[in-house]
């Protein structure tokens, strides 16, 4: 039951924390601050009200869709705006993950101003909750950064009239908070929660190293994961098609979720990528042609483009890493409800590309993982959780950071083989000790493994590879027509740009400047 605690009361103090949605807040609510913090259960809840804040599956699953290796299928919604970055200032996407996650800030900074009035709270009780609340604010201005550059560093809540004259703080410099924050977060969190779904000494370890390698830090980072690796407490879960299962949320691999339960704080992740034969006028995200043909073979581990891979294209499924299979619907696949996925033109199906119902895929193919047979009979009432962190990436990061150093020896390679031989996956072993072939290795691990967890974007932007793999149109399947001629599928009309002078940072939101014009735009906008 301890483990449900999390799930049942963060929605109460979601309310009293979250209510102001940009840096002008409204005055507090007084409630909170004359009859709330009294006791150890309200330092408690408190601090699950922080967590309550957490993006949930819309914001978890859009993440990617603004990349290369998904499309939003609903050319109408802002989300496609983001996608075609063909966006601006006034955009609602822009404004609503500024306010999402200075939400974040503002109720743990809540947290941290009235803690100390609860007289009664155990010091180490009081000591592990601050760790978590500055983790999960740690956590959220990564994201900040990330999406908007100089961002204001706000340790405290400012006041209307502050508000006003705040200015952006370098990012530079908030790198510099996040990686001591999160430093000193570590000392005072234990390996293991008792609840499941709060951080841990892991989790701020390592969303320490996903920052500085966000930050190009690579020494703090390599040491962040090391650190994270050498303790021990996670490995590789056996199965990666049930890691994102019911029966992969107690896996020793995760080790940062969003919480969630049927029946009592649930989501409809099923619906998001749900083929359409299934459920009509769902589907709201598919994958493209970069994410499905980044796969490599898996007898030869070698990419589908190269001429000794073994790559049949007539038969383009077939002896490719099975992460492929794990991670994607294809043709010829069961679904949830027994029948086979069939997206060829003029098939008949519900799902056949060529018939006008904007919710079929226009690609070819759905999203597998996070689509559990278990919720097909009631799709709006998901309970698995949803990943923020995993061992899979520490094990990247260390990689990563260690071959950007120019520190390559065999950790870094049993670092990605203890990846690529999860059972279920097997692919063969990466043996190079090649600075310039582990790069390219690496960039490819974490799209295939990482794929729709939200990391595709951020690893665009840091990696300046927006104007290679962005612009253009999105394409889909390749299938062989009546006349036995190969065919690819093409968005012919849905034509994405990048530009690199403007693009690897969104605008501060229009909203935000009009209130505070101390906000100085990003360039382009």
């Amino acid at each position: 039951m301890k483990a449900l605690k999390i799930i049942i009361y963060i929605s109460f103090l979601a309310v009293m924390f979250a209510s102001c949605a940009d840096l002008n807040p409204l005055p507090k609510d007084r409630l909170a601050s004359e009859l709330f913090w009294k006791t150890t259960d309200d330092a408690i809840f408190a601090s699950n009200g922080v967590y309550s804040i957490l993006g949930g599956q819309w914001r978890y699953t859009s993440m990617d869709a603004y990349s290369d290796i998904s499309h939003f299928v609903l050319q109408w919604r802002a989300e496609s705006q983001m996608e075609k970055h063909t966006f601006d200032a006034s955009s609602n996407v822009v404004a609503d993950e500024w306010s999402h996650y200075y939400r974040i800030v503002q109720a743990a900074n809540t947290f941290l101003e009235n803690v100390d009035l609860v007289e009664e709270l155990e010091v180490d009780l009081k000591s592990r909750l601050i760790a978590e609340v500055k983790t999960l604010r740690a956590f959220a201005y990564i994201n900040l950064v990330m999406f908007y550059g100089d961002v204001p560093l706000l340790i405290t809540n400012p006041d209307i009239q502050e508000a006003k004259s705040i200015t952006r703080t370098s990012a530079n410099e908030i790198w510099n908070f996040i990686s001591e924050e999160l430093s000193s977060s570590s000392v005072n969190l234990p390996i293991e929660q008792i609840e499941r779904g709060r951080v841990t000494k892991g989790v701020a370890l390592g969303l320490k190293a996903r920052a500085m390698l966000y930050a190009g830090r690579y020494q703090e980072a390599k040491l962040a994961a090391k650190a994270v690796m050498d303790m021990e407490a996670y490995k590789i879960y056996e199965s990666y098609a049930k890691l994102f299962d019911y029966e992969g949320e107690t896996a020793s691999e995760i080790m940062f979720a969003r919480q969630y339960a049927k029946n009592l704080n649930a989501h409809e992740i099923f619906n998001f990528y749900v083929p359409n034969s299934l459920y009509t006028q769902r589907c709201q995200a598919v994958p493209t042609k970069k994410l499905v043909d980044a796969y490599l073979m898996k007898t030869t581990g070698l990419p589908i483009e190269n001429p000794a891979s073994g790559f049949d294209p007539k038969n383009p499924y077939t002896n490719r890493d099975p992460r492929l299979n794990h991670t994607v619907y294809v043709s010829g696949d069961k679904l949830p409800d027994g029948m086979i996925l069939n997206t060829l033109p003029g098939n008949g199906s519900g799902d056949d590309i060529s018939i006008s119902a904007e919710n079929v895929t226009p690609t070819g193919w759905y999203f597998k993982k996070y689509v559990n047979d278990a919720d097909y009979v009631d799709p709006y009432n998901c309970g698995v959780n949803l990943v923020y962190l995993r061992y899979a990436e520490i094990l990247l990061t260390y990689a990563e950071a260690s071959v950007e150093l120019g520190e390559i020896n065999q950790s870094v390679l049993n670092a990605l083989n203890e990846i690529r031989k999860r059972p279920d996956v097997n692919m063969p072993e990466v043996t190079t000790l090649d600075q310039t072939e582990l790069r390219e290795i690496i960039r490819r691990e974490r799209m295939v493994e990482l794929a729709m967890e939200g990391h595709r974007l951020f690893d665009i932007r840091r990696w300046r590879i927006g104007e290679e793999v962005i612009p253009g149109t999105v394409k889909g399947m390749t299938y062989e027509n009546s006349g036995g001629v190969l065919v690819t599928v093409e968005l012919s009309g849905y034509v994405k740009e990048f530009k690199k002078d403007r693009h690897y940072l969104w605008p501060i939101p229009f909203r935000e400047i009009d209130l505070n014009p101390n906000l100085i735009q990003n360039t382009g906008y």
